[in-house]
């Protein structure tokens, strides 16, 4: 007895093949974790041709913006730790649990800098926005009209403003500074 097999519809044709194409997209991406330098220069090479081509081209600026202003946003989240102790610190206080502060003591749990943004995730995500932009600049209707000197104003005040908002590495980094005593101060003037 034949068993009839189900009809094959474009619909689950489509999706067998797009399940085929990501699981190979996905191992081309797992093949190339442990290579994080060409990596990299494939995506500065990447981001210099696309520079090239709005430089040439002499448009699609609101293209270029909007990448930066993106990237922008990837790299700020890159540099952010994961869990921020000077607001988790703020929690602890208003609700009354001062258990999750900084280790004062050799005994206390040691949490390393854990990013929010991790590298790979910040690299795939960088390096899919400037192919994606680049694909952009092939088409016409993406070639808006503007002054380009204004939308590179506004990025650089956009960028000092979010770096000025974010700016706590400085006083972390400040506050260790000064929790280091030297060695002059704690030095015994009896044993000189």
């Amino acid at each position: 007895m034949d068993a009839q097999e189900p009809e094959q519809t474009p619909f689950t044709a489509v999706t067998a093949q797009t399940s085929k194409l990501t699981r190979k997209y996905q191992a081309c991406l797992d093949a190339s974790t442990p290579y994080t330098a060409y990596r990299w220069i494939s995506t500065v090479v990447l981001l210099g041709l696309f520079f090239l081509r709005i430089i040439f081209s002499q448009g699609w600026y609101i293209v270029a913006y909007t990448l930066g202003i993106y990237l922008l946003n990837l790299f700020l989240a890159f540099l952010q730790p994961k869990f921020d102790p000077s607001l988790t610190q703020d929690e602890g206080l208003e609700d009354g649990d001062a258990g999750t502060s900084l280790p004062t003591k050799q005994d206390d749990e040691f949490r390393p800098f854990i990013r929010r943004l991790p590298e790979f995730k910040f690299w795939h995500s960088a390096t899919r926005a400037i192919f994606i932009a680049f694909v952009c600049t092939w088409f016409q209707m993406f070639d808006i009209p503007v002054f380009w000197p204004v939308l590179v104003v506004y990025w650089f005040i956009l960028f000092f403003l979010t770096s000025k908002s974010r700016k706590r590495v400085p006083t972390v980094l400040q506050s260790r500074a000064d929790s280091i005593v030297s060695p002059s101060a704690t030095a015994d003037p009896t044993h000189d």
